[in-house]
């Protein structure tokens, strides 16, 4: 489990017991009954994220109007014992799952069960069940609007991810010109998958925590370089085939290179584009190789630039989409 996951789930424990334990105290401060039932609510009521929590409040309260309704009557018509519970369950599990509302099935059903320790639905019964639930969920939805979006760490993660991509481009124009480079085994886009992954659930851990805004900037930048991130593990995979270094070798490594130096968040790559599509036609005005393995390598390098292409134009269509 990596440090910001660790962080995050201890918070997350603590907000659920501080909601637990403001939602019993508060409920015993108004000689509630079954006090201790506000804070079983509150605790399923917190979400990892503020947007999860109010989602989940409003599941649930609609699950509970209906619960209230089938409750009464099946406790009116059959009794307020077991038999009258059954019966409840048979209707209220059902329309759960039908309307998506399965985590308020056991929170809902708990406090319905205190109606046949209380043989009534009279209004005073009916008032303790209600403020148990709206202590409880209340107390959840308090605790998570305290939740803060972790941005220091969103900068860190989204800057690692530049510098592995960056580091990935000077090692391919190494490799360009050199066949033998040692410990070219693409161990590096290991790192770099996993640090795309967890800036991934950061950035939209991060989103859900922010209850009005749209924006989605960090999300969509991640994608994009998990995108760019791709299209160098299928280049990598045509480079590590390469056996010689053609005569097209070192303008090519050169350009890789320029292309690491230069990258970076706010580069609309304009400039690296204009070049490359410069060096693609001087390449193509070369005198094709003589010798077959040559050819090859010289034909897998090709397909190396067209990847290149490829990781520039993800770029230029990001900063293009962001613009809008």
């Amino acid at each position: 489990m990596t440090k910001p996951n660790i962080k995050k789930n201890l918070l997350h424990a603590v907000k659920i017991i501080l909601a637990a334990i403001v939602a019993i105290i508060i409920a015993e401060l108004l000689h509630l009954q079954f006090a201790i039932s506000a804070g079983i609510v509150a605790i399923l009521s917190v979400a990892f994220t503020k947007r999860e929590t109010i989602k989940t409040a409003v599941d649930r309260f609609l699950a509970f109007a209906v619960a209230l309704l089938i409750a009464a009557i099946c406790f009116y018509l059959i009794g307020f014992n077991s038999y009258g519970f059954f019966v409840y369950l048979i209707l209220f599990i059902p329309i759960c799952q039908f309307m998506g509302w399965n985590s308020a099935m056991a929170m809902d059903s708990v406090l319905i069960s205190h109606f046949i320790s209380l043989n009534n639905m009279e209004i005073p019964a009916l008032t303790n069940e209600i403020l148990l639930f709206v202590i409880g969920v209340g107390a959840g939805i308090i605790a998570n609007l305290f939740m803060k979006r972790d941005l220091d760490y969103m900068r860190k993660v989204t800057h690692d991810t530049d510098e592995l991509i960056k580091q990935a481009l000077h090692r391919m124009s190494e490799r360009i010109m050199d066949p033998n480079l040692p410990h070219y085994d693409g161990s590096c886009f290991i790192t770099l998958e996993n640090t795309i992954e967890e800036a991934s659930a950061l950035a939209r851990l991060n989103y859900m925590n922010k209850l009005t805004a749209t924006d989605k900037g960090d999300i969509e930048y991640i994608a994009m370089r998990e995108r760019q991130s791709d299209t160098l593990r299928e280049m990598y995979e045509h480079l590590s085939q390469i056996e010689t270094v053609p005569v097209t070798a070192e303008l090519l490594s050169s350009f890789f290179e320029k292309v690491a130096v230069d990258y970076s968040m706010d580069n609309t790559v304009e400039g690296l584009l204009s070049d490359f599509y410069e060096l693609d036609g001087k390449m193509k005005e070369m005198p094709l190789p003589v010798k077959r393995k040559e050819f090859e390598d010289r034909a897998r390098l090709f397909t190396v630039m067209r990847g290149l292409e490829k990781f520039l134009n993800i770029k230029k269509e990001y900063m293009q989409n962001k613009v809008k």
